[in-house]
Parts: structure tokens; C-alpha cells; sequence
């Protein structure tokens, strides 16, 4: 046998055998979810536990459930969808985005008043509580924009059933997500804002002023699922939030586990 020939067959043959090492790292492939602004702090060390355990690395990209649920409907690729309501997440299921076998209602959360940690107003949540006169004459109150943003959909909820909706529906920060919102009212740029529990307690720059009744507004869940272009692991990641560690984790950060 030629030289030639045999270094043609010893390349075929090193080739073949690197085939299947290929094929099973191609098995593990970065996994991309996409989640709603309140998850960031709770999704960063589940995600970073789960790439401990499994070796397969998870990456987040983390927005209001409506941008991102456009960015799906745009075409954008992501592998898992957590949104912070039953919405945004309709609203890809219905536009046939997601896997619904896999959807899953995962945790609730809490409505809360917030001010400046340095501020010294008190308001007890009520019908007919004194919102504006809180304001002021000049300030405004900082949430998610009530047309899209959940967070801002349930404050405006909350504040309708209560009945001060109209004093201060033309005196909005209407941010663009939670974090935002939470961050006007952290820089003192907004003298009261409506977030979530979880989101207050992650800023020292804020304080809870009172919690909203949950009878004022719908139920506050966030459901996550697979999308339907979903790389290998995601239905793992997405199981793995059911896991006593991951429970403990939102628990932490003041989620609400359901069961």
C-alpha cells in the first residue's frame, strides 16, 4: 500500500472514530430561556446550580413577559419561556410557540406599595386610600406600563377594585418592566411605585410601604414551557424547577411555590 493511500485511509478512519464524540457534545448545547424581568435573581442561581449538576450551560435573557413573548412571535430562538402571567404565555401557545404538554404553572407572588427606603410616607392599602395625595402635587407612581407589562396590568387591577384608579392613572412612570419601575423608585426619581414583593426585596434602595389584598387582583402566576424549537436539556431545566433546591431558591427570594 501506498504511502499516499494509507495516510488517505488513517485520516477516514481518525475521522469516523471522532464522529460520535462530536455528535454527543453536539447533545449539550447552551440552553437560552427567556424570562421575565422579576425571575432574574432566582433564575441566575437556579441556573447556575443546574450547569453545576448537569454540565450543560443555561443562558437567560430577561425582559417583560410581552417583549418577550413578541420577540418569539418574531422569530427570535430560545428554548424555554417563563412569563410573570397566564397572558404572554396564551399568547405564544395560541400562536402555536411553545409546547403546551409542557406548560407548567410554576409560582405566584405578592403586590406591594413601595417608596424610597429614606421616605417616611405611610399609606395603608384600602378602598379609597389616599394614592394621589401620597404623590404629591408633582410626583408619580412607578410601574409597568398597564397596556403590555404585567406587573402594570396588575396594579391597575388592584388600584380599579380599590378605587383610585382614575387619580392617578395620568400620573404613571410607565416602565417598560418591573426592574425599571423598581429602579425609579430605588433612584428616588418616583416617590411611590407598585412591583412585586420579590423585586422590593432585592433593592435596599426601597422599603414596602403595604401589600395590596390579593382579592384585588387576579391571582399572580407565572407558567413556564419548552418552546417548540427547544434544544436537547431544556425539558430537564424546565424539571429541574420543580426540585426541592430550585423550590428552596424562589422560596428564598420570596416566591410562592404552587403546587
Amino acid at each position: 500500500m501506498s504511502i499516499t493511500r494509507r495516510s488517505i485511509l488513517l485520516a477516514l478512519a481518525t475521522l469516523w472514530l471522532a464522529a460520535p464524540a462530536r455528535a454527543q457534545d453536539g447533545a449539550q448545547p447552551d440552553l437560552l430561556v427567556f424570562a421575565a424581568a422579576s425571575l432574574t435573581n432566582a433564575f441566575d442561581e437556579i441556573g447556575a446550580s443546574y450547569t453545576r449538576d448537569t454540565g450543560q450551560s443555561v443562558k437567560f435573557s430577561y425582559a417583560a413577559s410581552s417583549a418577550l413573548a413578541r420577540q418569539l412571535e418574531a422569530g427570535a430562538r430560545a428554548d424555554v419561556f417563563a412569563s410573570a402571567d397566564a397572558e404572554w404565555m396564551d399568547y405564544v401557545q395560541t400562536r402555536k410557540l411553545i409546547d403546551s404538554a409542557t406548560r407548567r404553572d410554576l409560582l405566584s407572588n405578592r403586590l406591594v406599595l413601595i417608596a424610597p427606603a429614606a421616605s417616611d410616607v405611610k399609606l395603608a392599602i384600602a378602598p379609597g386610600f389616599k394614592l394621589a395625595e401620597a404623590l404629591g402635587t408633582t410626583g408619580r407612581l412607578a410601574t409597568g406600563d398597564p397596556e403590555y407589562v404585567p406587573v402594570g396590568k396588575y396594579a391597575r387591577s388592584a388600584l380599579t377594585s380599590l378605587g383610585v384608579w382614575t387619580d392617578v392613572a395620568d400620573r404613571l412612570v410607565r416602565a417598560d418592566n418591573v426592574r425599571t419601575a423598581l429602579a425609579f423608585v430605588s433612584r428616588g426619581e418616583a416617590p411611590l411605585g407598585v412591583v412585586y414583593a420579590t423585586d422590593a426585596q432585592v433593592d435596599r434602595g426601597v422599603r414596602i410601604v403595604d401589600t395590596f389584598p390579593e382579592s384585588s387582583h387576579p391571582r399572580i402566576v407565572y407558567p413556564v414551557a419548552v418552546t417548540v424549537s427547544a434544544r436537547p436539556g431544556a425539558t430537564r431545566f424546565v424539571e429541574s424547577l420543580r426540585r426541592p433546591e430550585a423550590q428552596a431558591t424562589f422560596q428564598k427570594y420570596g416566591f410562592i411555590a404552587l403546587p
